[in-house]
């Protein structure tokens, strides 16, 4: 039994935070009282912690005595908050998916001595970890991860809501998306090459390019093609791109009735109460990850992997908290058993490749109801 800290009580890390109870102590901290009071509503084992990680001293203080920290902060802290964790010496699982690039803190984390397993969720995660498994066995060629979380009813008009802030979702539809073509970095704008594909147990759905390729462009550059793409409910991006062209996303300050207001601010407010996703909200997470490549023979292969979850009434855990979280813990727990025990700061594809871990975190997975299905050829 290990001694854990998660660091952010919100949907997913309260979910990665009773999941670890299940073999570990498990202490979470958080900034919001309300939020560690929500989480151990939900689980009495947990201690509870108030922590503003941006306070570096207190951070690195509390953190101390733990065996391993996990860190579920917003995306804007993450970077700092990783760097705080490898300075203070601490081995991490981090979910914050922070802008930055990860690997930039590899250097450090070696000096320190540490392992960081980082973007360890379902996308990017589970997605990388499987392509880094079948990197070893297959020259690889294409990589494709089509990912959404959807509510099960559709409400006019936007047909979605969202386990984490507007202002995150927002991020995803203007920041620029970048994938790989022919060996190439091309970029595009967000929620363009709009497709329909078709899933069993939805019906068709919207994809279009986003951003979230991340560590693997670099980690990855011999695969020739590789994209990724998020999953909507038809007539979502039409909606989206009204908003976005008629500039409600836009951080230019306006003057009105002598106040400034950012229109992306204005716009994350309204849409707070429209993409909130209750708390036992139904909802649904697909995913489906498509590699090609050739194997020893010189054969042509393509793999595909489906994921189709969805909200836990028992636990009432939301199926995006589940298949994210869960991942971050497979790992963790992973981590603790010896699996993987490198040092330096490793994106979920460069831990995929390793021997067993692959087949542990499908197990764990699998364990809680959650399982990848491989297709047949």
């Amino acid at each position: 039994m290990s001694n854990i800290i998660v660091l952010g009580a919100g949907m997913v890390g309260s979910t990665m935070a009773i999941d670890m109870t299940k073999k570990h102590d498990v202490t979470i901290t958080d900034f919001s009282e309300l939020a560690l009071e929500k989480a151990i509503k939900k689980c009495d084992k947990l201690i509870p912690e108030v922590l503003d990680v941006t306070n570096k001293t207190a951070l690195q203080e509390t953190i101390k005595p733990f065996d391993l920290v996990i860190c579920a902060v917003p995306g804007f802290l993450g970077f700092e908050t990783m760097r705080a964790i490898i300075e203070a010496k601490k081995d991490v699982i981090d979910i914050s998916f922070f802008p930055e690039n990860s690997l930039e803190l590899d250097a450090l984390a070696k000096q320190k001595n540490i392992t960081a397993i980082v973007d360890c969720g379902v996308a990017p995660g589970m997605g990388n970890i499987i392509l880094g498994y079948y990197n070893e066995k297959l020259k690889l060629t294409d990589f494709e991860c089509l990912v959404g979380g959807l509510p099960k009813i559709k409400k006019w008009p936007f047909s979605y809501k969202a386990p984490f802030s507007p202002i995150d979702v927002i991020e995803e539809y203007t920041r620029p998306a970048r994938y790989v073509e022919n060996g190439h970095i091309v970029v595009k704008e967000a929620l363009s090459d709009c497709e329909f594909v078709d899933f069993d147990g939805v019906g068709t759905l919207e994809s279009f390019n986003s951003d979230g390729l991340r560590s693997i462009i670099f980690t990855m550059p011999h695969i020739k093609n590789m994209k990724e793409k998020t999953l909507r409910y038809p007539d979502h991006i039409e909606y989206i791109k009204v908003l976005k062209e008629s500039g409600f996303f836009s951080e230019e300050k306006l003057m009105i009735n002598g106040v400034e207001v950012s229109p992306l601010d204005f716009t994350s407010k309204i849409l707070f109460n429209e993409w909130k996703l209750g708390d036992t909200e139904e909802e649904i997470t697909v995913m489906r990850i498509t590699l090609k490549g050739i194997n020893e023979k010189g054969e042509q292969k393509t793999i595909v992997y489906n994921l189709h979850d969805e909200y836990c009434s028992k636990t009432n855990t939301s199926s995006m908290a589940r298949t994210t979280g869960y991942t971050a813990t497979a790992a963790a727990n992973m981590f603790l058993d010896g699996l993987f025990s490198e040092k330096g700061v490793f994106p979920p594809e460069l831990i995929g490749n390793k021997k067993g871990v692959f087949e542990y975190i499908l197990n764990y997975l699998k364990e809680r109801n959650i399982t990848y299905i491989k297709q047949k050829n």
